[in-house]
């Protein structure tokens, strides 16, 4: 039978309990601080965007930006300002900071590889968004893309020109960069349709790069204009150099009435165009739902999750007729 205390071992008994007590209650506390700054650090994600200045571009973040508030995800986006060297040591910095994943959207689709190896090195997920990398296959077991299908793209575009068009007619084509993958198959989408037998009486008057700038898509056409090109129609590998070909149109005193202008993309701008009666054709590229899937997979691979090393978000014909679908969507 245990002895009773007197009032110095009570005193002497409290102040121990209280100690013991005090020393869990801090060891508890401490150690729900370092699981909450583990979470805290599995939810941050670096983010470069090849090039902040174009219209889908600033959609893409922007949508990432407020899909990851409604997750409780922490971005940090920079801006690699259309320059590959920029951007690869953007991601060695993304490794090095202790993030637990990092998105990118390539400048160059030739550039992924190094980055890539940058971060299977460091044992972080690398998620490209919207420019595909050059080769889908070499990707790491946490390395994915989020994008669309560009022989959609161009190819839907085309044949709706080509429809248009009824089959024959003069066109130009503007290439946004040749250093990208979605420039590349883009162009190639339209070739293919031009060597399609309902298509064949199509012929290419003029082909070059606008860099999927609105500016250099005005300069192009209003030289192709000045030097006495006559075309039926324009495609226009996205919707900026589509803006600036109507633009370049409409200075020289033509009419989009009488010249088709097509572009991909179906941003706000474009939409606006096409509302005015200026733009015929655009392709819808969903912007959001690129960002949400990149984020969503960055998530995932984060978890420890098994990811598709392809997410395709499709690709939708916009016209006149169906235009009200979109304007809601970006």
């Amino acid at each position: 039978m245990a002895l009773p205390l007197n009032s110095q071992q009570a005193a002497a008994w409290a102040a121990v309990s209280w100690e013991e007590n005090m020393l869990k209650f801090l060891s508890a506390s401490a150690l729900a601080l370092v699981l909450s700054s583990q979470a805290h650090a599995a939810d941050r994600i670096g983010v470069s965007m090849g090039y902040l200045t174009t219209n889908f571009q600033t959609l893409i973040a922007n949508g990432m930006q407020d899909y990851a508030k409604s997750q409780g995800v922490e971005l940090q986006v920079e801006d690699a300002a259309n320059d590959v060297n920029k951007q690869v040591d953007q991601v060695r910095n993304f490794a090095a900071s202790g993030l637990s994943a990092i998105i990118v959207d390539p400048v160059d689709s030739d550039g992924t590889p190094a980055m890539s190896k940058i971060a299977e090195e460091a044992g972080i997920p690398l998620i490209y968004v919207n420019i595909q990398p050059t080769d889908l296959s070499t990707l790491g077991k946490k390395q994915a893309f989020v994008g669309s299908n560009e022989t959609e793209s161009g190819t839907l575009q085309t044949q709706e020109v080509c429809r248009m068009l009824g089959g024959k007619g003069q066109i130009v084509i503007m290439i946004g960069d040749l250093s990208s993958q979605a420039a590349r198959q883009r162009t190639q989408d339209v070739h293919d349709v031009l060597k399609t037998e309902a298509c064949s009486g199509l012929k290419v008057v003029r082909e070059q790069v606008g860099n999927w700038s609105r500016v250099d898509g005005s300069d192009l056409v209003s030289n192709w204009l000045t030097s006495g090109v006559a075309f039926d129609a324009v495609i226009a590998n996205n919707d900026e150099m589509a803006l600036g070909a109507i633009a370049a149109i409409k200075n020289a005193g033509g009419s989009t009435d009488k010249t088709i202008v097509s572009g991909i993309d179906a941003t706000p701008d474009a939409l606006q165009a096409m509302k005015a009666g200026d733009l015929k054709v655009t392709v819808f590229q969903d912007a959001k739902a690129q960002g949400r899937g990149a984020i969503d997979t960055a998530l995932k691979a984060i978890k420890g999750g098994t990811i598709d090393r392809e997410v395709w978000i499709p690709f939708k014909l916009v016209t006149p007729k169906n235009m009200a679908e979109f304007e809601h969507l970006n």
